[in-house]
């Protein structure tokens, strides 16, 4: 008989490296090489590899592999700075930058636009788009005053970006899906406004994020180019 073996029961608990993963500890370690690859940590194919990996990764010490090697993976993430519930004084102008009126008609502002300060929207009996998912922001600050009458008014933002809500409804929904960034310089949108037996609906827009990382890698590709093609 082994005493010594009787003597020392076993640990019955894994341990966290052989621990089954979610799809959201896939995605979270999928979002950290997105970042490494638009920082140029990583060569695309690098990149393609890795994420490969990560999808087929079962466990935790599976998918601690493929970022031990990466800053992000090791910086805590402090909690998100809570975006103000109204805009700084003085920050956004009295006068609107753009008025998108839909009187029995609809409206949009959509794709690679640069949104104003203050955008005014009017919807009578018509429909109004109003997309920031690909806008160009060049103000951290951004008002829309949405009024529906009958009408109809739907706002999307990139989700890597704040979003407020001001306003309300009168026989109507007035509805905005409050949201957080985590960079507090990220842009700010605020709806305001009133539904007047219609519809005002703010949220953001899943997967835009993605978009702008794309963007950061097309241009830290094209400054490489431009010194190359310099020298």
């Amino acid at each position: 008989m082994d005493l010594q073996k009787h003597a020392q029961p076993q640990d019955s608990a894994p341990r966290a490296a052989d621990l089954r993963v979610s799809d959201a500890d896939r995605d979270r370690v999928a979002d950290l090489l997105r970042e490494a690859l638009a920082e140029g940590r990583l060569s695309p194919d690098e990149h393609a590899e890795r994420v490969e990996g990560v999808l087929a990764a079962k466990t935790a010490g599976e998918l601690e592999v493929f970022v031990r090697d990466l800053p992000g993976a090791h910086q805590r993430r402090a909690a998100p700075a809570s975006a103000p519930s109204r805009p700084t004084a003085g920050a956004i102008p009295m006068d609107p930058d753009d008025n998108v009126v839909a009187v029995f008609s609809a409206a949009t502002r959509k794709g690679r636009w640069r949104p104003g300060r203050r955008i005014h929207v009017y919807a009578v009996f018509g429909n109004v788009e109003i997309d920031l998912s690909e806008a160009i922001f060049e103000h951290q600050q951004v008002v829309i005053k949405a009024f529906s009458v009958f009408g109809n008014v739907e706002v999307r933002v990139p989700e890597n970006v704040s979003l407020r809500g001001m306003g309300g409804g009168v026989l109507g929904n007035f509805e905005v899906a409050s949201l957080d960034s985590e960079d507090p310089e990220a842009p700010v949108v605020y709806v305001d406004g009133w539904a007047v037996l219609g519809n005002v609906e703010a949220r953001p827009r899943r997967g835009r994020l993605v978009a702008d990382i794309l963007d950061r890698v097309q241009r830290s590709v094209d400054r490489g180019v431009r010194k190359r093609h310099d020298r």
